[in-house]
């Protein structure tokens, strides 16, 4: 464990001698221990430290585990509890979880199994912190002009600040990116901050239409300019006149309406189909697309003078793959959206299923995360988001794209005893520390694993001994020589 994000620990029992030997244990496994004799001071504790587990005894004088749970619980909701119960009173631990306990450890304990328990309650009252967080840091952007964009990654914080940057100019903004990445919030975050309230903001997706009406569409039309043009039409440059026009993937527009667009770039005017009358434009272009324009430009599909007009300014926005710690918050986002859209309580998503969204390539960027938290709000029969409730392509995603995460090296000529020590440790590690699965998993019993591992901590004892008998020798030496 890193030092320098050590996780806390709060031991309670009115047994020095169990508070001692859980201190040391916790201790070497990189763990800040506070210690408390009674429940009175553990909640002393609990109100000045930031703990992360509890682990405490049932049967205690005064006030015992059951009482402190809930008043814990009361101080610090936050806080995991685990209970330390005699087989005797096994029932009432398990009633204590009904009260918010995460798990409770029978007397006798093994070090590995205590040690388990605790890694996990770390991890899981780190998820609950964590989404905490996330819900205040969306609950803050909800007033923030930002709202639409969800991001805190450093590239997709270089990406507003550039469109803050060129907001308040009138320069053409090309806006480049993958399908589904957000090109349209930060042209819309550019219009908002630029052009200020009232103006105009314009969309046409420029793919969408054919040339004909594409055409039309961007310039207008006079009555009678084509069959069934029975009335006169302003089009989307005279609809945008004084604010912004965003034209969307500007890439797929064909040779003959790229001239006709050029044109009003050049001199800002028009004239609308079947019309002679010439239409001045003031109009702000911003482009988004997905196409490499120089590639299309090297292919004569695309013009290299509107191109540079188009051009002035680009901002470059990220994959989603390339910006992984915005998917939690991103999570979070469309949870909350689509439970409410649904009326339906989702509290949170599990950290197997984020993990596996995490880890998830997102070809359809924000849009395509958008439509799996939807999916799994609807059909979830939980509260919790689980893998069961994600697509089979995105649940499976762990064990296609991470192939390699799940081989390990055995180097050549490594003994036989200690091939085998190496196959158990790393499947317990990827197995979450659990022996059952384990087992399983390699073909033998729980037993054998608890056997290899008991021997495995003597060993290690053992040469933790004789590296502390040795480093005082060599203290014992430099003292003779001095």
């Amino acid at each position: 464990m890193n030092n320098s994000t050590k996780q806390t620990v709060l031991i309670v029992d009115d047994q020095e001698s169990i508070r001692v030997a859980l201190s040391k244990m916790l201790s070497k496994e990189g763990y800040e221990v506070f210690l408390a004799e009674s429940g009175e001071s553990a909640l002393e504790i609990l109100r000045e430290k930031k703990i992360n587990v509890m682990l405490s005894d049932l049967k205690m004088h005064k006030m015992d585990g059951l009482q402190l749970l809930k008043a814990s619980k009361l101080i610090k909701p936050e806080v995991e509890v685990i209970l330390i119960t005699a087989h005797g009173t096994i029932e009432k631990a398990v009633g204590a979880m009904k009260d918010g306990a995460y798990d409770f450890i029978t007397k006798p304990f093994k070090k590995i199994v205590i040690t388990n328990m605790i890694r996990k309650a770390v991890e899981k009252q780190a998820l609950v912190v964590e989404n905490k967080y996330l819900h205040e840091q969306l609950a803050h952007s909800e007033h923030d002009r930002h709202a639409d964009i969800i991001g805190q990654s450093a590239v997709m914080c270089d990406v507003i600040k550039l469109a803050e940057q060129v907001a308040p100019s009138q320069a053409s903004v090309l806006i480049q990116g993958e399908s589904g990445t957000g090109k349209e919030a930060i042209a819309s975050l550019i219009h908002s901050i630029g052009a200020g309230t009232g103006k105009p903001f314009v969309k046409i997706s420029c793919a969408a239409l054919p040339d004909t009406l594409l055409e039309s569409e961007l310039f207008g039309y006079e009555k009678g300019a084509f069959t069934g043009a029975v009335n006169q039409k302003e089009g989307r440059f005279e609809l945008a006149h004084n604010g912004t026009l965003f034209l969307d993937e500007i890439g797929e527009i064909t040779p003959s309406i790229q001239v006709k667009l050029l044109r009003v770039l050049q001199e800002g005017e028009f004239e609308r189909l079947g019309g002679t009358r010439v239409i001045k434009s003031n109009v702000r272009i911003i482009s988004a697309t997905n196409v490499d324009l120089a590639n299309a430009i090297k292919q004569k599909r695309f013009r290299e003078d509107l191109f540079y007009r188009l051009n002035v300014i680009t901002i470059d926005i990220p994959p989603l793959r390339e910006r992984r710690e915005d998917i939690p918050l991103l999570i979070s986002h469309f949870l909350k959206i689509y439970q409410k859209k649904n009326n339906k309580r989702v509290d949170g998503i599990s950290e197997e299923a984020q993990d596996i969204m995490t880890e998830y390539q997102w070809p359809g960027n924000v849009r395509e995360i958008k439509n799996v938290i939807e999916r799994a709000v609807v059909l979830t029969q939980d509260r919790i988001i689980t893998q069961k409730d994600l697509p089979g392509n995105i649940a499976g995603n762990i064990a296609g794209d991470n192939t390699e995460d799940r081989k390990f090296s055995i180097p050549f000529g490594m003994p036989l005893r200690e091939i085998e020590e190496k196959i158990i440790i790393e499947t317990l590690k990827r197995s979450n520390g659990d022996k059952e699965v384990t087992a399983k998993l390699l073909g033998i019993t729980p037993r054998t694993i608890y056997r290899k591992m008991n021997l495995l901590e003597e060993e290690a004892e053992k040469e933790e001994l004789k590296k502390e008998e040795r480093r005082q020798e060599e203290e014992d030496d430099d003292n003779t020589n001095s």
